[in-house]
């Protein structure tokens, strides 16, 4: 099964953070929520850092704030990953320059929308 990291995840259902958790499961991704509040999100456990992750993803799905991800986007450096996805709302271009300063390819896309879903439909 491959696997995502939704970086940002919600427990609230209307958030893009918890469609994106949603519309993987739904494909039968392996889904990997992070949020630094921990809990439990449709059902799964909650890393509360992304050094919480264990092991490779094949896809990372970016929903920080730009406030809150330039502070955190250093510690995607740590995970293997496949692609990387900052969603639209998520990708000033400051936090893109600094992506890609570090190593990382930023793909400015929804990763809804890039496995078929429709964001509206969640």
């Amino acid at each position: 099964m491959p696997s995502i990291a939704v970086i940002g995840a919600s427990a609230n259902r209307l958030k893009f953070g918890n469609k994106c958790v949603r519309a993987y499961l739904a494909q039968g991704w392996t889904v990997h929520p992070v949020n630094p509040r921990g809990g439990e999100i449709e059902g799964l456990a909650v890393a509360c850092s992304i050094a919480d992750l264990s092991g490779p993803v094949d896809r990372v799905s970016w929903y920080l704030p730009a406030e809150l991800g330039m502070d955190v986007l250093e510690q995607l450096t740590s995970l293997k990953h496949d692609e990387f996805f900052v969603n639209p709302g998520a990708d000033l271009p400051a936090l893109i320059e600094r992506a890609r300063e570090l190593g990382l390819s930023p793909l400015q896309d929804c990763a809804i929308v890039a496995i078929g879903a429709d964001p509206g439909a969640l």
